[in-house]
Formats: structure tokens, sequence, C-alpha cells
């Protein structure tokens, strides 16, 4: 049974960090999963704390990832309209046009949101807020690889060195 599990999870890990990549796939909570499922084997004997914490990582980047292209359109000079329409665009990208969706629908949503406001000034720096959606997708998927491969580490460390 224990080979099954380690065989389980090493595809999980596979999935996991392919997931930081490809959109449609949940990478840190994948990551996490294979952690937890080598963790109930004879191989595995990492602490409940680290655990824990690894855990919350994995919830708390999954979460973020989504939230940072709205900030970093806030961040670069978007207007409510902009951050608006990069929310949409997140939504509309999510469901209609995944993977490619979730990193242009953002982007495309703040250009269009930007675009059409009244404010001039806001429609000059349209790219550069539409810019800023692009840079918190990019900023969220290295947190994603970051916590995936904190947890790969910990994983081949159980599994395969000790």
């Amino acid at each position: 049974m224990d080979y099954l599990l380690i065989v389980i999870a090493a595809i999980l890990i596979i999935l996991g960090l392919l997931g930081c990549i490809l959109p449609i796939l949940p990478g840190p909570p994948l990551s996490f999963a294979a952690i937890l499922l080598g963790h109930f084997t004879r191989w595995g004997h990492l602490e409940t704390n680290l655990l824990l914490w690894l855990g919350l990582a994995a919830a708390a980047v999954t979460v973020v990832d989504y939230i940072l292209p709205i900030w970093a359109t806030k961040k670069f000079g978007g207007s409510k309209r902009g951050v608006r329409g990069a929310t949409i665009g997140l939504i509309v990208g999510i469901f209609f046009f995944p993977p490619l969706g979730i990193i242009l629908g953002p982007f495309i949503g703040t250009l269009i949101g930007e675009l059409t406001s009244r404010d001039t000034m806001h429609q000059s720096n349209a790219f550069k807020s539409a810019f800023g959606s692009f840079f918190g997708f990019l900023l969220g998927t290295g947190l994603k690889f970051a916590v995936s491969g904190v947890i790969t580490y910990y994983f081949i460390t159980q599994v395969f060195i000790c």
C-alpha cells in the first residue's frame, strides 16, 4: 500500500508543479496533497507543525494568486474602472477561455476598462495598467512555484533521502 501511495503522490507532485504554469490545475494544493500522502507512508516523518505551515502556505498562495492581478492593476495606476475590468476579465477568462483566459482575461479587461473610461489620464495609462495586471499574474505564478518547490523539496527528502 505504501508504494501505491508514493506513486500517486509523485504524480500529484508533478501535476502540482505543472499547475503553477497551467492555470486550470491548482498547483500548490496538489503538491500539498502529495506530501500528505507521503506523510502517511512508512517513510513519512514530517512534523505536524511543518505540515500545517505547508498547508496554510498552499491555501494562501492559491487565494492570493487570484487577487494579485487586480491589486497590481491598481498599483500601476489603474482606475476603479480598470480594476473592475480586470476582475470581470478574470472571471470571464476562467470560465470561457481556460487556461489562456486566466492570463489574458485580466489584461484585456483592464485595457478595455481603462480605454472606455471618460478620464483621459486613465485612457493614456491603459497599457500601463494592463501591464500591471500581467505583472500580478507573473508574481502569482512565481509564488505558486516557490510554495510548490518547497513542498517538492520536502517530499523528495522525506521519501527518497531519509
